[in-house]
C-alpha cells in the first residue's frame, strides 16, 4: 500500500515488580499481537474499550483470477494514519502510537511522523490520554511514554537536535509496562499509577 504522495507507509517511576514482569513467555509476539490480546482481554473483562483504527485505502486494481476470488493488486491510503490505538478507559478518551524497535540504545524518532506528532498534541490539548508504547525487541521490554515528554524531544529534534531518545532516556522518564498471562501488555496499570494515583508528582 502506498499514500497518495507515493511513500510507504528502569523507571523513575518503577512499576510494582512481579514475578510476571519479566515477560519471558511474551517472546515470539510482535507488539502488536500482545497488544490486539491484551485489548480483547480488557473487552472481555469489562475494563476498557479499545481498538486498533482501520486505516481508509483506496482500491484501484482488483484481479479475478476465478468468478468467486478477487485479489486486490493495486489500493491507496486515503489518508495518513494519525496514531494506532484509540478508545475509552474511566470516563476518558484514550490515544496512542505503538512502535518497535531492533536498536539496543535509542530510539529513532524517524520512527514518528509529523502528523502524528499534530494529531498528539491536540488529543493532550483536549484532555485525553495519549501516549507511546515502544518495545526494545533486543531486551523484551515495553515502555510507557507519555506523549507530553515525547513532545520535547520532536522539537529539538526540528531545531538541528538528536533525532533520537536514549535508551536510558526512556528507561528515566518512561514506565517499564508489566507483563501479565491475560493482559500482555497491561498498560493500563501504567496509566492507573501516572494518571489517576493521588501520589502522582
Amino acid at each position: 500500500m502506498r499514500y497518495p504522495n507515493g511513500t510507504g507507509k528502569n523507571n523513575r517511576q518503577p512499576m510494582p515488580n512481579t514475578r510476571e514482569n519479566n515477560g519471558y513467555s511474551n517472546r515470539g509476539m510482535t507488539l502488536e499481537e500482545d497488544i490486539n490480546v491484551t485489548n480483547t482481554y480488557y473487552l472481555a473483562a469489562e475494563k476498557a474499550i479499545i481498538h486498533k483504527k482501520p486505516t481508509p485505502v483506496q482500491i484501484v486494481k482488483v484481479h479475478y483470477p476465478k468468478r468467486s476470488a478477487a485479489v486486490i493488486t493495486e489500493g491507496y491510503f486515503k489518508q495518513p494514519s494519525t496514531t494506532d490505538y484509540n478508545g475509552l478507559y474511566r470516563n476518558k478518551y484514550i490515544d496512542f502510537e505503538a512502535k518497535e524497535t531492533k536498536n539496543k540504545t535509542r530510539f529513532p524518532l524517524a520512527n514518528i511522523h509529523e502528523h502524528q506528532i499534530t494529531h498528539m498534541k491536540s488529543i493532550v490539548e483536549h484532555g485525553g490520554i495519549c501516549f507511546l508504547i515502544i518495545r526494545f525487541a533486543v531486551y523484551n521490554e515495553s515502555y510507557f511514554l507519555p506523549a507530553a515528554k515525547l513532545f520535547p524531544y520532536w522539537d529539538a529534534k526540528n531545531n538541528g537536535g538528536k533525532k533520537s531518545i536514549s535508551y536510558e532516556r526512556i528507561k528515566q522518564e518512561g514506565f517499564l509496562i508489566p507483563f501479565h498471562f491475560q493482559a500482555r501488555i497491561n498498560y493500563l496499570a501504567v496509566i492507573d499509577h501516572y494518571y489517576f494515583s493521588s501520589k502522582q508528582d
